[in-house]
């Protein structure tokens, strides 16, 4: 069976990318990151996707991107936005998917595998430059370049499902290959038992694409 290395952070779109690497064939490794988010209770969400879809291992790596800061996600004196915004808004990590990547292709490199997935979407994207198809296709060429495999010959392919579905077309596949969306995080800034807000970019995106689908969410909102 082909590995799979699969981006997993607990939210709706990753919890469904790593549906849709287990219905095409592959054996799945889940890979998340406490990186110093505010939102930490989704580290929980992505344990129980991965329980539940019997990944071949699940890994947490840590990494501390709050001493960097630059984001409401990582700086708590930052305050996460309640209204629409436009352009790149304060919820982008920065470099938050190119160090992700990066650590999944090491990974996938000692697993020999050759394949990564990441669940970015560039249709209800919140404006990040690093969701977009032009970055996973320079970070495919990079991956091929910067390692011992591609140099060998052993390319690899990131593969982004995602990047071109509406958020309702992701809920609907989802649901068609049993994703458990109640076990997902999606908010910006939960409580501590995992409840939503129900007003940042994340949640109203997610909020819409269930009432586009035709489908009742299932988060938990306070």
């Amino acid at each position: 069976m082909t590995i799979g290395v699969v981006l997993l952070s607990g939210g709706l779109d990753s919890a469904t990318t790593l549906a849709i690497a287990k219905e095409q064939g592959f054996e799945c490794y889940a890979l998340s990151f406490s990186y110093g988010q505010r939102h930490s209770i989704e580290l929980e969400a992505a344990r129980k996707i991965a329980a539940s879809a019997r990944v071949a291992e699940h890994r947490v790596i840590s990494i501390d991107l709050s001493a960097f800061g630059g984001s409401a996600l990582t700086d708590t004196t930052i305050d996460v936005p309640e209204v629409p915004t436009t352009g790149i808004p304060v919820t982008y990590v920065p470099a938050r998917n190119t160090v992700f990547l990066s650590m999944a292709l090491a990974w996938a490199e000692v697993l020999e595998a050759r394949d990564l997935f990441m669940g970015v979407n560039a249709v209800d994207y919140s404006g990040y430059p690093d969701c977009r198809i032009e970055f996973i296709q320079e970070f495919e060429k990079l991956a091929n370049l910067a390692t011992r495999a591609g140099i060998e010959g052993s390319r690899f392919k990131v593969h982004a499902p995602l990047i071109e579905w509406s958020k309702a077309d992701i809920i609907t596949k989802g649901l068609e290959l049993g994703v458990e969306y109640e076990n997902t995080v999606s908010c910006y800034q939960p409580n501590g038992d995992g409840y939503a807000c129900g007003r940042c970019d994340s949640c109203r995106i997610r909020k819409e694409g269930f009432q586009v689908a035709g489908f009742v969410d299932p988060a938990r909102y306070y």
